[in-house]
């Protein structure tokens, strides 16, 4: 009797090929990992912000920002942003803090936000871009690698609330009525850690004083205080240096030993003055 024969397994052909690919994919990719660290390593990638990012490279970082933000929005409540009042603080605290990079109503590219990259958007365009709760998110978290600050380290949450209530609004703002609700929203003011540093006001024509303005005032105010120091009224520099002339042929007339050491004095703005003999 015969008995039948049986069919040659394939399992173990399948096993050895899937082990294979396995081993090829590990092999691959060790030398890819090896290759990407040794191009950062030895400085081939170029880390300038005037060198754009590649395209695939792009893609993936935007795609991976966007996701991450729209994931920690989610569960944030917006709050009534027609409020009148919080738009109005958002204007002051926008043109203080923003405008350097994310541009106002009639401003035109400024410095930064032509060297920036990526490239800040012109929130005078998107706004909001249609998620309040994400451009919140990104005001008070920022984004690492951007230029973007995390302004929550230094703002209440009320107050970006503020900024995001404005820029829902901003799209439809002209020029004229960007400056009037800039004029009266009292300006640069978050509950506390505000400076000057990132104020633009006197750079687009919507505080009283230009910056020029205030460093003249700044200087007349040295002045002042030199003046004040010699007992004298503030000058001109004209003036001050004929007060110097005076003070030192004074000190001549009344000291009977020219040839003694040089007399010093101390301003109360720290500098040290001599008089020569």
């Amino acid at each position: 009797m015969r008995h039948a024969s049986l069919p040659v397994s394939g399992c173990g052909s399948e096993n050895f090929n899937m082990k294979r690919t396995i081993t090829t994919l590990l092999v691959a990719g060790t030398f890819g990992s090896a290759a990407v660290l040794g191009t950062a390593y030895f400085g081939l990638v170029n880390v300038g912000a005037d060198d754009p990012h590649f395209p695939a490279v792009h893609s993936f970082l935007a795609m991976a920002r966007d996701r991450s933000i729209e994931v920690r929005a989610r569960d944030i409540e917006v709050p009534d942003l027609k409020n009148a009042a919080l738009i109005k603080a958002g204007a002051g605290n926008y043109n203080a803090m923003c405008i350097g990079c994310h541009l106002a109503p009639g401003v035109g590219q400024t410095e930064l936000s032509q060297a920036l990259y990526p490239s800040p958007p012109d929130l005078t365009k998107v706004g909001v871009g249609g998620d309040p709760a994400a451009a919140f998110w990104t005001i008070k978290h920022g984004i690492k690698a951007t230029g973007m600050p995390a302004w929550g380290k230094s703002m209440g949450d009320e107050y970006i609330w503020g900024i995001v209530a404005f820029l829902n609004q901003l799209p439809q703002i002209n020029p004229e009525q960007y400056k009037a609700l800039v004029a009266t929203s009292g300006g640069h003011k978050h509950g506390g850690g505000e400076s000057d540093m990132h104020n633009h006001e006197g750079q687009h024509g919507v505080s009283s004083r230009a910056e020029h303005g205030d460093h003249d005032e700044a200087a007349d105010d040295d002045h002042a205080q030199a003046a004040h120091d010699h007992g004298t009224a503030p000058a001109g520099s004209a003036q001050a240096a004929d007060h110097h002339g005076d003070h030192n042929a004074a000190e001549a007339h009344s000291d009977p030993h020219p040839a003694s050491s040089p007399k010093t004095h101390v301003h109360k703005d720290g500098k040290e003055h001599t008089h020569a003999n």
